[in-house]
């Protein structure tokens, strides 16, 4: 019920694989098997909390919803829920996978009129101008950092938004770096392999502010519905999501698709 938080404090999200009352639901041949943040979906069968159920206009594309659960709107919630971002702002967006590219999506719908992707794959340059960037930096185009190049095409000044959307440690201190001295804002939205990394303390203590995010900070059964909608009105497109289709029985091969340079979201028809 909070306005500050998509979280619960009573139920706190388990790392540890299990049910809120310590079981799982799962096994496999007789063993115990694992629910990932306790919600699981390659299962014949699966008991769920209720939580995590929304029901959808039977209307909306299925390939849209798959792309909705999370990805896509985990960036676009982190720009919409989480900065409250303002009019005219200018943002920087760390990766540029779904995520990245909803963050892009939900920076423009927020009225952000610069807005610069940064991805080594250069054939993210075209996702991201189709959902609204305004500028991209391959950073192994050139010898500067990326906090450099950012502030390089913000007249020196860096950006009033970072959304870090890889988990990459260097990363994460680049999109500190790449914000303004006094107001800067870095949402953290992707998860590194470590839980500890090192954080350049002195940055943020020149005013910027570091706040993570988890899900976008949406809620899904109020803001999930306000996105799906757009999505029905065209107002958000996800055509460009799909790069590549295969059938069910051809789903071993998506490990190897998604290290193709020009893969963004794999759709499964079952």
């Amino acid at each position: 019920m909070s306005e500050k938080t998509n979280l619960c404090l009573k139920y706190p999200i388990s790392y540890n694989g299990l049910m809120l009352d310590g079981s799982s639901r799962m096994t496999i041949g007789g063993q115990t098997a694992y629910h990932a943040f306790s919600c699981s979906t390659w299962c014949q069968y699966m008991v769920i909390n209720l939580n995590f159920l929304l029901k959808i206009d039977p209307k909306t594309p299925l390939p849209d919803a798959t792309f909705l659960s999370c990805g896509f709107s985990t960036g676009y919630g982190a720009a919409w829920k989480e900065p409250m971002l303002q009019n005219a702002s200018s943002v920087a967006v760390f990766g540029l996978g779904p995520v990245g590219l909803g963050a892009i999506k939900g920076a423009k719908s927020q009225g952000a009129i610069k807005v610069i992707g940064i991805d080594k794959n250069p054939m993210k340059e075209a996702k991201g101008q189709a959902f609204g960037m305004t500028d991209f930096i391959n950073p192994e185009q050139s010898d500067k950092p990326i906090a450099e190049l950012v502030k390089d095409l913000t007249g020196g000044m860096g950006v009033d938004y970072s959304l870090e959307c890889t988990g990459v440690p260097p990363l994460i201190n680049q999109a500190i770096l790449s914000t303004k001295l006094g107001t800067g804002k870095i949402i953290q939205i992707g998860v590194p392999e470590e839980a500890n990394v090192n954080i350049n303390i002195l940055e943020l203590l020149f005013g910027r502010t570091l706040k993570g995010s988890i899900f976008g900070g949406l809620k899904p059964k109020t803001d999930l519905p306000i996105i799906f909608e757009k999505c029905k009105n065209r107002e958000i497109q996800l055509d460009e999501l799909k790069s590549h289709e295969i059938k069910l029985e051809d789903a071993n091969r998506v490990s190897e698709l998604l290290k193709q340079p020009d893969c963004v979201k794999v759709l499964i028809n079952i």
